[in-house]
């Protein structure tokens, strides 16, 4: 497995990334974390590994640069700029068609809280290259009229006691045109700290990515 620290270029500055790429990798997943995290996120480094022991490349990056989370640690004015956020992913989108460990690989977003807006709008911005997008606790309302251009299909995870949030994301699902599924983690409440369900949001993601023909025992995406 090739396991390196990259810089990924912006229209800003250039920003810090942990990629991850197994022998005979499937594809790559772009993960998006949400306010006040960062590319260290334990739940989502968590749900990387078991990507990864799927035979999924993954990248996880730091959407701001160190400045940047020195002022928005105490202005909050950037975790919430979707705009500023999206393109960084899709610059990293960008990258990671050039680079040549992965060049060659489908792209799939992973988004956390309100990375998952950044990540369905990215993914409007670059259909052609975005094959699907999961959301896990995530705040797809706030990617307001990119989701009814989103192409790729979109699995939106959210805990069965994340309430306002599940509202919101079933709201957001009635205005994707594209195949779409709710996926409801019973147990769960915002961060999926609960016993399980971050397995299951682990689990059920990587079925995603893989899609019915790849999954180890059937599981499908729309």
């Amino acid at each position: 497995m090739i396991s390196e620290e990259v810089l990924i270029p912006t229209d800003g500055p250039a920003l810090v990334g942990d990629l991850a790429v197994p022998g005979s990798a499937r594809a790559v997943v772009l993960f998006a974390h949400g306010s006040g995290s960062s590319r260290m996120s334990p739940r989502n480094r968590a749900v990387a590994a078991t990507l990864q022991e799927a035979g999924l490349a993954t990248l996880l990056m730091d959407l701001l640069s160190e400045q940047e989370e020195r002022v928005d640690a105490v202005t909050a004015q950037h975790r919430f700029d979707i705009a500023l956020l999206s393109g960084r992913l899709a610059a990293a989108i960008d990258w990671l068609g050039q680079d040549p460990r992965t060049a060659d690989l489908e792209v799939h977003l992973f988004g956390a809280s309100t990375g998952a807006a950044a990540a369905l709008t990215a993914a409007a911005e670059r259909p052609d290259r975005v094959r699907s997008v999961v959301s896990r606790g995530g705040r797809p309302d706030l990617a307001d009229d990119a989701l009814g251009r989103v192409r790729a299909p979109v699995l939106l995870i959210v805990g069965g006691r994340d309430y306002d949030v599940l509202q919101m994301n079933r709201a957001a699902a009635t205005q994707l045109k594209t195949p779409h599924q709710v996926h409801v983690v019973p147990a769960a409440t915002h961060l999926f700290e609960e016993p399980g369900t971050l397995e299951e949001v682990a689990d059920v993601a990587c079925r995603w990515f893989l899609g019915p023909a790849e999954a180890p025992d059937g599981g499908a995406q729309p």
